[in-house]
Parts: C-alpha cells; structure tokens; sequence
C-alpha cells in the first residue's frame, strides 16, 4: 500500500535573506580579494570594493554613521545590507557581536562580515536577532 503524501519543499534560497543582493557582493568582495591578495590595507579593501560597486551601479553608503551612537559602518549596501571589513589574522566573537550591535542599532537584517586576511575569503552571513522572539 503506497500513500500519496504532498510535501512542502523550500529551497535554501527561500530561507536566504537577500540572496541576490548578497551574491552580487560576494562576487565583488571575491574580485577586490583576487586583485589585492590577502596583505593590503583595510581602507585599500574599501576604495576597491567603492569603485567597483560604482561600476555595476549598486546603491551604497561608505562610512554611514549610526545616529549619535559614535559607530561608523564600512558600507550600506542598498539600505538593506551592512558590510564590516577587517582585515586582520582572526575574525573573533568581539567581531561578531560589533555586526550584530550595529544590526540592532539599524534595524536591519543582514550583515555580512568579511577578513581579506584569509587566504580563502569566508564571509559571514549574521542575521540580525529578533529581541523580541527571545
């Protein structure tokens, strides 16, 4: 007896917060670390991601600051995404926590966390934690 069962599958891009906008900047972060390697400056990182989101006509925002907080984000992306660059040997929990304050403070819902010091760039997907849920 076989019985016919109807299963709702969602693909990981459904769950993905997003996952277009994150890819387009992943192949950028990708080029710049190919073009500068993983021993330049973090600001040499930046001007290169800065002219390269400008060549394919991405909306940004360098240095935003958060209200009065003193915090300064690396990049806006689209009013949608923070982008925090380091370009150290460890990305550490401090790091983490720093994406997730500035998430809090913004209200938004994904920041992606990236070390051009790796030799295999990894960024970091943080979701921003619903307070509320918790």
């Amino acid at each position: 007896m076989t019985t016919n069962t109807t299963t709702t599958h969602t693909t990981i891009t459904d769950k993905l917060i997003y996952p277009e906008l994150s890819y387009t900047i992943t192949g950028v972060l990708f080029a710049v670390h190919n073009e500068l390697g993983m021993y330049a400056r973090e600001k040499q990182y930046s001007d290169l991601i800065e002219l390269k989101l400008k060549e394919i006509k991405m909306p940004f925002q360098r240095e935003f600051a958060i209200s009065n907080t003193g915090n300064i984000l690396d990049f806006v992306i689209d009013e949608k995404i923070i982008l925090e660059l380091k370009a150290t040997r460890f990305i550490t929990q401090e790091h983490y926590r720093q994406v997730q304050n500035y998430l809090q403070q913004t209200q938004m819902k994904l920041g992606l966390l990236i070390n051009f010091r790796s030799r295999y760039l990894k960024p970091a997907r943080i979701v921003k934690i619903d307070k509320k849920s918790m």
